[in-house]
Parts: structure tokens; sequence; C-alpha cells
């Protein structure tokens, strides 16, 4: 009682007070996509991969604006899309259907969007471009301070280093482009104009389109961000949007693509134990890509900020905008600094995306409606019911006054099983799904198994002649072995279930595993101390006819009784 006391406080302090309904209930769309190898790249389907696709398209349902959408990865190479109703679905397929692009752009000029953008730089311009030739903790701590002003001083600032050289990624709130800086050069699609876009940004006439689209440009704005940058060619300077330290969405003006995603080999998240830097993210560039990364670098460090900073654009969106303080060689670079351990690691993961060998087909698309849900949850309730009322009448009709202590128990069983699923939508994501709803009904047999099974190994007690208190204590040490036998059976049952199948199977399995384990937990802290309770009390212990427990129903044999035989005293003589 005590635990479902304490978890239905949570479930009312948490907000959610009913369990997450899936798309087959609550309406909404279903993508199956499942993962296609490129060629000649037979082992790129592992769950590294899996994961980290579905990270990168849950960034693209969530830039639609798209609440409790679902993205999860379902067997060894399928994804699972569901997006809730009133969302667009075909541009959901699009979004999440489409192979991800990854660019190093150049910036040319960025500023905070919207309502919060400052007419004035930041603090932290001049002293963002100073060269920080070692990577050593206490420079790199006075560089983080000179970095940061009032309003930035949670943003992070990065060092990228390689073979002595950093890179200090600087996340700067509310800086402003200089006018030499608004725009970028008329980008021509030959290379040597886009080796040359980040050398000519500052001094280039800028283009009256792109001007035209940074003017208008908020990121604050969910279709404005998605439109951002749609349809530029690697080769095209274009416009786009990010979110700095502080949450706010920036907008930037980038030359064209330097380096491309499929030029990273490597990218990972590591923890720097040496320069006490915390969490940071290394690259590892092919040979081709290292002589980019190179090039563009050593153009950008001769810059001023924000144009000796070059954007990792993933998807037309900005998510990191490092600063470059001198050419970076090697084919290595790394970018520390306030980074937490989940940041570090989607940074790696997006810069791992670039070069993922892997490309998604659409298997399935389900549609359904919010009343066609509403209808076959009415129907799953109805079933629900109609199951546990003949239960119930089991029961009664049988167990007499026994059925209370199971129908007490069930309905613990139920409460536990409402609010942990409450619980589980917001801390997981589990969305109660028609499939579910069945495991839940098919568990009220297995509750109810347990509950006969100690009835029956009690009433055998009695029949032997021995009254309920004994018969109560005796009973549970071979009722507690088939129990947990049982439950052990259904349970790996499930587990094996939900491992090896796909889509809404595993919410069936899911919820059955669940009501196993509870059905463990109800039996031994509830319906067994429930009933030595009741053995003491005079209709349960003294045998009452409608107790269920009446020896004479029951054919209970009379208790034994030992008699004592008379001494025979023989005499020594006689013998």
């Amino acid at each position: 009682m005590i635990a479902v006391v304490a978890l239905t406080g949570g479930m009312f302090a948490s907000g959610h007070h009913t369990p997450r309904l899936g798309i087959d209930l609550a309406g909404g769309t279903s993508i199956t996509l499942t993962a296609v190898t490129e060629p000649g790249q037979a082992n790129a389907i592992n769950p590294t991969n899996m994961d980290t696709a579905v990270e990168i398209m849950e960034r693209r349902v969530n830039g639609l604006g798209v609440s409790e959408a679902e993205v999860q990865t379902q067997g060894d190479r399928n994804i699972i899309v569901n997006v809730p109703k009133g969302t667009d679905s075909e541009q959901a397929r699009e979004q999440v259907g489409t192979t991800a692009k990854l660019y190093f752009r150049p910036v040319v000029a960025t500023e905070v969007s919207g309502t919060d953008a400052s007419a004035s730089p930041s603090a932290g311009s001049s002293a963002a471009a100073s060269p920080s030739p070692s990577a050593s903790a206490d420079e790199s701590a006075a560089d983080e301070e000179a970095s940061s002003s009032p309003s930035d001083a949670a943003s992070p600032s990065a060092s990228a280093t390689s073979q002595g050289r950093a890179v200090t990624e600087a996340l700067k709130a509310d800086p402003t482009p200089s006018d030499s800086a608004a725009t970028s050069a008329d980008a021509s699609a030959s290379p040597s104009a886009s080796a040359s876009a980040s050398e000519s940004a500052g001094s280039g006439e800028a283009d009256a389109q792109l001007q035209a689209q940074y003017a208008a440009l908020d990121c604050t704005k969910a279709d404005q961000r998605s439109e951002a940058g749609s349809g530029a060619k690697p080769a095209d300077s274009t416009v786009a949007c990010g979110q700095n330290a502080q949450g706010q969405w920036q907008k930037y003006v980038l030359g064209p693509a330097e380096v491309d995603g499929t030029d990273v080999d490597k990218a990972e998240a590591v923890f720097d134990t040496q320069s006490a830097a915390g969490w940071k993210v290394t690259m590892d560039f092919t040979s081709k890509g290292a002589d980019k990364f190179a090039a563009i670098t050593g153009k950008l460090a001769q810059n001023q900020t924000p144009q000796n900073q070059f954007a990792i654009v993933l998807d037309n969106e900005v998510v990191s905008d490092p600063y470059v303080n001198q050419s970076i060689t090697g084919g290595n670079a790394e970018i520390s600094g306030s980074f937490t351990q989940e940041e570090a690691q989607g940074l790696a993961n997006m810069l791992s995306y670039g070069a993922l060998p892997l490309s998604f087909k659409e298997s399935s698309v389900t549609t359904v409606t919010a009343a066609l849900g509403g209808e076959q949850l009415e129907a799953g309730l109805i079933a629900g019911a109609i199951g546990l009322a003949l239960v119930v009448i089991y029961l009664l009709v049988y167990y007499r006054g026994l059925s209370l202590i199971a129908l007490a128990s069930l309905l613990i069983s139920a409460a536990l099983t409402y609010v942990i699923m409450s619980l589980l939508g917001p801390a997981i994501g589990f969305a109660l799904n028609l499939p579910a709803v069945c495991g839940a009904i098919v568990a009220i047999g297995i509750t109810a198994d347990s509950f006969i099974v100690y009835f029956e190994r009690v009433r055998d007690e009695v029949r032997e002649g021995r009254s309920l208190r004994p018969a109560v204590e005796r009973g549970w040490p071979r009722a507690r072995r088939t129990i947990l036998v049982s439950d052990f059976v259904s349970f790996l049952a499930a587990a094996v279930l939900f491992v090896v199948s796909v889509g809404k199977v595993q919410g069936f399995a899911f919820t059955l595993g669940l009501t196993t384990l509870l059905d463990v937990v109800v039996v031994f802290f509830f319906t067994k101390p429930l009933l030595t309770l009741l053995a003491r009390t005079k209709f349960f212990g003294g045998g009452h006819k409608w107790s269920g427990l009446d020896p004479k129903r029951l054919g209970a044999r009379p208790p034994l009784r030992r008699t004592r035989r008379p001494a025979v005293h023989v005499d020594p003589k006689e013998a």
C-alpha cells in the first residue's frame, strides 16, 4: 500500500495523470524505414549507426514543430517514426526519408534572431579572435573568461587542437556582424571560388537575394527554420539557423561548403583527464578531408570574428560554430570546452552521420484517425471488462470469502500497472497501444492464477485437518515455488517476444512482462500478508461456510490424535 501511495503521489506530482497513448489509439501516422547499406559497406548496419540515424531523424521531426513524436529502432535494421495527429504526414515522410547532408561552411555573418538581437557587438568578439597557440588548461580557462560577456556567461568556449594548434568554439549570445561582413561575395560553383569564399567575404559585394533572405529570416519561427537554406547547393552561399548555448536562435550567412561530412572519417566524444578540459569531441579526417580542413582553417585564422568561424551544418541547421586561431593540419582535430557528456556525444554523432554509410527506404506508412483509435480503445476496454467480470464471477462462486482477497489484490495490481504506465510515458516514451492493452487483459488471468495456486495450497492443508493459521503458513512455501516458476516462464516468454519482435508487438510483450513482475510483487507483499491477518479473524479462522475455508465443505479429515497404550509389566521371574 505504501508503494501504491508513493507512486500515485509521484504520478500527480509529475503532472502526467494518464498513460501516453500510441498512434493506433490516439491517431496519427506511423512510418517504418528500413536501413539499406551503401555499396562496399556490408557491416554498416550496426547499433551505433542506427542510434545516430534515430537522433538525426528526431531533430528533423522536431524541426517541424511536432510534439510527442516517437523515433525508435525496431529490430536490427528498422526505424519506426510515429507522428501524432495534427501533423502534415507528407512533410514528415519527406523529412525522415531523405539522407542527411553535413557540411563545414565558413561563417560570414551571424546575430541573434528575433527580438533578442542586439545592436552592438558582444564583448567577446575581439577576445575570441586573439591567438591561442597552446592548448594548456590555464590558457584555455583564460580564453574562456576573456570571451564571455555578461549576456553569454554560460556559453561554452571550445578549443580544437591538432599537433599543438587550437580551434576554440564560442557560441556568442548577441554578436552583430560588421558592415563589411554583412554578406558574402557572389559564390561561383567553381572550386577556386569555393576555396576563396572566406577570404573575400569581408570585402565582396553581397548578393541582393541573399541579403533579402538574411534580413527577412526569423529563426524563432519553426516554418522559417525548416525553409532556411533549402535548395542551396554546396557551392552556393546560403542562410541558416542554429541555437546558441543560451537556447536562443541564431541566424547566419554562410559561405560555400569547404569540407563535406564524408570527409570526416571518425568522430568520438571522449573525456579529457589530462588538461581537465572535461568532455570533448575528437575528429579524424580522411586524407582528402585533411587537406581541405587545413586549407580552410588556415584562411579563417587570418580573419576577425565572426569571419574566423566555420559552421558545422547538418540538414541546413548549424549545430556548432567553432572559431579558428591557427591552421589545423595533420588530419585530426578536437572541439572541447563546457560540454556535458550528452552534448559532446550528440555533436560527435552528428559529425559521424556525415559519413554514415546508410540510407533508408520507406517500408510502410500507416495512418490512423483519432475516431478509429477511440473505437479501438473502447473495444479493448470492453474486452478487458468482460474478461475481468468473468474472473470475478468465478472467484465469487468457487472461493466465496477468499474472493475478496483476490479482488483486493487485483485492484492493487491494476492501480500499480496504471500508475507505472503513466510514469513510463514521460520517463522512457512508453506509449500504450492496442497490443499493449491486449497484454494487460491477458495479465488478468495470469495474476488470478497466482491467487488460485496459493488458495488451493491452503485448502489442501485444511483438508489434511489443520486449522487455518498453520495452513496459511505451511501452504505458502509450496505455493511460492509454484508461483515463481509460473511467473518466470511468463516473463521469459515476454522478454523473448520483446527482443525478437518488431513494431507494435513489442507493446504486448512489454505490458505482459511488466504485469508479470507486478504479480510477484502483489502476491508476496500484499496477498500473503493479508491472508495471514484474516486467518486470525473468526470468520476465516473459524471456517465459516461462506469463507471458502469451511472444513466440512472441503471434506477435511478429522485431526489425528495420539493414544497412549497401557504399559505392560512383565515379572522377571515369569520371563
